[in-house]
């Protein structure tokens, strides 16, 4: 690594963020500039159909009540971290309604080319049956008006939390389905927070896409680090998309050591395709995408 980019964040490892979580807001004027030349590189994610940036722009940093630690900088903040992204590569967009990132992507991506764009949601569910349930089209219209786009390039159910969802969830299994048929979806599948549901989407023939979480500390995951990544190389071997999330293990683990360790994990033991990460800041962003496009280019 070169003499710049070895250098350490300022109170790194203060901030839990989920995804990146480096370091909290206010640090640009703090941190050394990296070379900005260089430029994320475009991944197959899968037999999904979908090629996408090796970095997904993650916007649900601590996100919760339609708020993120994105979100919560404002929208000129937001608009500009998103704009930086698309200027290096970075043209995938992961989202969530519980984040209330979605306006703020459309007001970012407004001038930007669709067909260039890989745009990622994810819906709550419950067990069929469930009065709180909403139905699919509902969700699926809201979230399109929400980005001003005729469709999505990846939908999730969000946060499978146990196994056997692929029984108590084909209410909205049935109804992705059918979205992915009449093109207002083009992949579906699931992210995931326990590991025998992760193991049941690795052999789904319904999923296109996972996204799961992954580092080498084995914290905040769903297991251990090998179990998980053994689970992962299945479900890449059957074809699906897999998505790295909580690469720095939600904040545990951002020294400057730790996050090349994580991304040197990520990159070339192959568990994942591409990542998200829950940017804060332009100088978060540029250290991970020199720390990620090295590891890459020596593939």
């Amino acid at each position: 690594m070169n003499n710049i980019s070895r250098r350490k964040f300022i109170l790194a490892g203060t901030v839990g963020l989920a995804g990146l979580s480096v370091a909290g807001r206010g640090m640009a004027e703090k941190m050394y500039s990296l070379a900005n030349d260089t430029v994320v590189d475009k991944v197959k994610l899968g037999n999904s159909g979908l090629t996408v940036s090796r970095i997904a722009m993650g916007t649900g940093t601590k996100g919760y009540n339609n708020g993120s630690n994105q979100t919560r900088q404002g929208m000129e903040s937001f608009v500009k971290l998103a704009q930086h992204a698309y200027e290096r590569g970075i043209t995938f967009y992961d989202m969530a309604e519980g984040y209330g990132s979605m306006p703020f992507v459309a007001e970012s991506i407004k001038s930007l080319p669709r067909e260039k764009l890989t745009l990622l949601s994810k819906i709550w569910t419950y067990e069929d049956g469930s009065e709180r349930n909403e139905p699919v089209p509902q969700y699926l219209d809201r979230f399109r008006k929400a980005v001003n786009s005729d469709y999505f390039d990846v939908i999730l159910m969000h946060c499978m939390q146990q196994g056997g969802w692929s029984n108590t969830r084909k209410h909205h299994i049935e109804g992705l389905s059918k979205a992915k048929q009449d093109g207002i979806v083009k992949a579906i599948g699931v992210s995931c927070h326990h590991i025998d549901a992760l193991a049941e989407a690795a052999e789904s023939p319904w999923v296109d896409v996972i996204m799961a979480r992954i580092n080498p500390f084995s914290k905040n995951m769903d297991g251990e680090t090998d179990a998980v990544k053994a689970i992962l190389l299945k479900a890449i071997q059957n074809g699906k998309g897999v998505v790295g999330m909580k690469i720095f293990a939600e904040g545990q683990c951002v020294s400057d050591q730790e996050r090349e360790q994580s991304i040197r994990f990520a990159v070339t033991q192959k568990p994942v395709h591409c990542m998200t990460m829950g940017f804060e800041s332009i100088d978060q962003m540029d250290d991970a995408i020199e720390r990620v496009m090295r590891h890459a280019s020596n593939l």
